[in-house]
């Protein structure tokens, strides 16, 4: 899943896809580079992140998302939103997932659509809210409260009807670095979840914490090295700003697996 913030302020890349055309090359670049899905974000959700007036990033987003479909009739778009009207806006103009940091705590009537639609919804776990989620995290067991939460969300999820379900125990969402690599050390308990798991980790603090590299942009290594060392962890999709480098590491294994091609 390659990622295309059409924002000013995210973490890693703020201002580079801030221009619809520029998103839209950015995106057909990340298609010939190996991306699989396409997601879309018009609201940075970087620690302490100001909110987005639903008009600016409907503005952002569907103009982006029209522009891929012009070129690319068939790949996956997801749209990362927490907003009901951009949520219905993005799959208007042919987004094909749409990517809830808030599990539906925020508006739960994207899991209507969803389940309207028929798309896959992904549940992320987050303490708090961008804004505030880094104000000292604490948990008694990460894990367990995690798995809880999401478990508790893809049920309430199933019964709004929605039937493509995705979870992801969002490292970096209210999380001390400690709390991240506890996840990461036992993802695997969270396959118990009985749906597909995304993760996101692409340059994220944590990796520049524990390595001493301050800029997002010099951790795209460090990325691909953990996802390696992830590979059998359970993963279905990774969301990932460097493309071409997780593009590389797949083409790898698959070898080393001694398949054929890369679709198996």
């Amino acid at each position: 899943m390659g990622v295309i913030n059409v924002t000013p302020d995210s973490f890693s890349d703020g201002g580079l896809c801030a221009e619809f055309q520029a998103a839209i090359e950015h995106a057909l670049q990340l298609v010939e580079e190996g991306a699989d899905i396409l997601d879309i974000g018009g609201e940075s959700t970087r620690p302490g992140a100001e909110p987005v007036p639903v008009e600016e990033e409907l503005r952002r987003v569907v103009p982006v998302v029209e522009g891929i479909r012009r070129h690319h009739r068939e790949i996956p778009i997801s749209i990362d939103t927490t907003k009901y009207e951009v949520a219905a806006g993005a799959l208007a103009a042919g987004a094909t997932m749409l990517n809830d940091i808030s599990a539906l705590r925020f508006d739960p009537r994207i899991g209507e659509l969803a389940a309207e639609h028929d798309v896959p919804l992904v549940l992320m776990h987050m303490q708090g809210t961008p804004r505030t989620m880094q104000d000292n995290p604490r948990y008694s067991d990460v894990v367990a409260e995690v798995k809880a939460f999401l478990q508790e969300r893809i049920a309430y999820a199933r019964g709004l009807g929605v039937r493509h379900i995705i979870a992801d125990v969002g490292i970096g969402f209210g999380k001390t670095v400690e709390h991240n690599w506890e996840l990461l050390r036992r993802h695997r308990e969270f396959l118990a979840l009985g749906v597909p798991m995304l993760l996101g980790i692409s340059r994220k603090s944590f990796l520049g914490k524990t390595l001493g590299i301050e800029d997002p942009r010099r951790r795209d290594c460090a990325t691909a090295l953990l996802h390696a060392l992830l590979l059998d962890s359970g993963i279905s999709i990774v969301r990932v700003h460097n493309v071409a480098l997780m593009a590389q590491l797949r083409r790898l294994w698959w070898h080393l697996q001694g398949r054929d091609s890369e679709r198996g």
